[in-house]
């Protein structure tokens, strides 16, 4: 990714020289395009695979580095976070049994994975997001230690000038405000390459946007952060909010670095590379490239290494990209819409669908962009990231249309009448199309298999150790082979017990807390413990930073002690409130927790994170882990 510009360091001069040298590329590519010479005629498919690491509390494992040495295989590589891993397939020709090939390429490289990962006390899991992440988990120190990651949150926070802020609403709302680029890190997925002809781009590229909403609701696995239930993709909503830098005038059309694009292409790939650096600020540099002009004057084919540099920190959901094999050029199309898991066979499967119907629609549709407008493909795209088969759409002539519908009745025969005049193996797309279809037709994306699972264990346990049950369900059905519609639902017990559940404060405590302000009137907090059977209020300011504690027990005195009121006026809460209580972390051991309650003779302990009030854990949270822990007991 090279290195990152500074301009406060004296770097003008080198922004100014690789902006020249990427306004070459671009007039080189201009060039290459005009004389024919991007390779035509070979349709060529690719994947790359991005994973979770998760050690044996099904929570993050930041061993990326030492489970790569292990790998030893290039096709291996990092990512930004150490907890992540990415394995890029080989390209195959998309013709005869390309689909069987490549799962089986994914599940061997997968048992690759899982073998070295084991060695460092970690596993693999195929999730769109990990919904055992924290915050706790998205600090510099779980940074892969490259310098080029460390300079493009260096970069991307400059450009932002303040925090990065995450606003999501789904079935919960989140609303976390984070100093660093690692939000970005929570995202795994499944990335298709599609390779195109040069005069064909346009068109293909086209039907990419038009089917991305229809293939992203058969596909959602994301539906969680952390505890929060969002969108049934939430990785859509995550990516583009943690890149964002956008500042200026509200009234400036500023477009963000993360984006589905402003319109249809008319003629050519070069009207992305051209928009997107009118649009976005260049990031990062090399030391030098090769002038792409004297390799072309000696009969040699330009890496085009700034223009690739600055393709890959802008990012498109359908992405285009230049590339040399074998010593040609050629254009492809990368789908970075889809999410990592549930299974490689559903993953596959959403590949079939996907490049099917790249095939299929071509042949369908001379130039989609005369049936459909933009707006409406754009518009699929965040609804069915939002709602996932539960999406209604704008298809072709302006139809309305539920996801479900469209999927079975239209794309799905369209994506098998693509593949099989291509050459495709019948076997092999009835296979794969198959998968996608049970799971459309039954509902059980996914996401709807998390939230299913979610709603099952409703009342049993805390929700993390609910969110761990999901991991851990899902990393053993993954081994599986089977496809997420032929899963059962996770099970608690799946979490793995107390020991990893209830390790640390984080894992236990209650987070739905009732507070007040300490201005706030006693007589508030009086009937606040009435009224859901609390016998602890938290006391925070309106940036939730902690003040105090009231317990029942200084209600009891005040009343005892018959204070009287003055012309009916309640006494603050500050007047009664516990000042500067004693605190945990979330990362606190529940031993050393329960050690404090003792030593401290307190019932009460609030949880802060970073100063703010995060939880509490109370006394009969202990109680009602002991009672659970003595039925698991008995029942064995």
């Amino acid at each position: 990714m090279g290195k990152m510009f500074e301009r406060s360091s004296g770097e003008v001069e080198k922004l100014r020289e690789f902006t020249s040298a990427l306004l070459r590329d671009v007039h080189a590519l201009e060039q290459m395009l005009d004389r024919g010479m991007i390779e035509s005629q070979v349709r060529r498919i690719g994947a790359e695979q991005e994973m979770a690491l998760v050690d044996d509390s099904w929570r993050p494992s930041p061993v990326a580095d030492s489970v790569l040495a292990e790998l030893d295989d290039p096709h291996f590589t990092t990512e930004i976070a150490r907890f992540n891993l990415e394995c890029n397939l080989e390209p195959m020709t998309f013709a005869g049994d390309a689909l069987r090939r490549m799962e089986r390429e994914l599940d061997r490289y997968l048992e690759a994975a899982r073998a070295a990962a084991a060695k460092h006390g970690s596993g693999i899991v195929l999730a769109g997001i990990l919904p055992s992440i924290r915050k706790t988990d998205l600090t510099l120190e779980n940074m892969t230690p490259r310098e080029r990651y460390h300079r493009l949150n260096d970069a991307l926070t400059r450009l932002r000038g303040s925090h990065y802020q995450l606003d999501i609403v789904g079935s919960d709302e989140l609303n976390v405000t984070h100093d660093n680029v690692m939000l970005e890190a929570c995202n795994t997925s499944f990335q298709l390459h599609f390779q195109v002809d040069a005069d064909e781009f346009a068109t293909m590229y086209n039907i990419a946007q038009a089917v991305t909403g229809p293939v992203l609701a058969a596909a959602v696995n994301s539906p969680l952060l952390g505890r929060y239930r969002l969108w049934h993709e939430t990785r859509i909503a995550l990516f583009q909010q943690s890149l964002d830098t956008r500042t200026g005038p509200h009234e400036r059309d500023l477009q963000p670095r993360v984006s589905f694009g402003t319109r249809w292409l008319d003629s050519s790939v070069l009207e992305i590379y051209q928009e997107d650096i009118a649009r976005f600020k260049v990031l990062m540099s090399v030391d030098s490239v090769t002038d792409p002009f004297e390799l072309l004057a000696d009969g040699r084919t330009p890496g085009l290494e700034a223009l690739c540099l600055h393709n890959g920190t802008v990012y498109r959901w359908n992405r285009a990209c230049y590339g040399v094999g074998g010593g040609k050029p050629h254009l492809r199309i990368e789908n970075r819409v889809l999410p990592a898991g549930p299974s490689v066979l559903d993953e596959v499967g959403n590949a079939a669908f996907w490049f099917g119907l790249m095939a299929g629609l071509k042949d369908r549709y001379r130039d989609i962009t005369e049936v459909m407008e933009f707006d409406d493909a754009r518009d699929n795209f965040a609804a069915a990231a939002r709602h996932g088969l539960n999406a209604r759409f704008t298809w072709v002539e302006g139809r309305k249309v539920d996801a479900k519908t469209l999927i079975l009745d239209v794309l799905l025969p369209s994506a098998r009448d693509g593949m099989i005049e291509r050459g495709i193996d019948r076997a092999d797309v009835d296979r794969y199309l198959r998968v996608v279809r049970e799971r459309v037709e039954r509902e059980m994306t996914g996401s709807q298999w998390m939230l299913k699972s979610l709603a099952s264990m409703r009342g049993k346990g805390t929700r993390w150790e609910q969110v761990h049950a999901l991991v851990a369900s899902a990393a053993s059905r993954q081994l599986t082979g089977k496809p997420v519609h032929e899963w059962p639902l996770a099970r608690l017990e799946e979490a793995g017990g107390w020991k990893k559940n209830y390790l640390k404060i984080g894992q236990l405590m209650k987070t739905d807390l009732f507070t007040v302000s300490p201005d706030e009137p006693i007589d508030l907090v009086a009937n606040l413990m009435v009224w859901h059977r609390v016998r602890h209020i938290m006391v925070e300011d309106g940036e939730h930073n902690l003040h105090g504690v009231v317990s029942h027990r200084k209600l009891l005195r005040l009343v005892g002690r018959s204070i009287p009121q003055s012309e009916g006026k309640s006494e603050p809460v500050s007047e009664i409130m516990i000042a500067d209580p004693v605190t945990v972390t979330p990362e606190t051991l529940t031993v050393d927790a329960i050690r404090i309650m003792r030593e401290k003779r307190i019932s009460c302990l609030p949880v802060v994170d970073e100063g703010k009030l995060v939880g509490a854990i109370t006394e009969d949270d202990f109680m009602d882990l002991a009672g659970t822990l003595l039925e698991e007991k008995l029942e064995e």
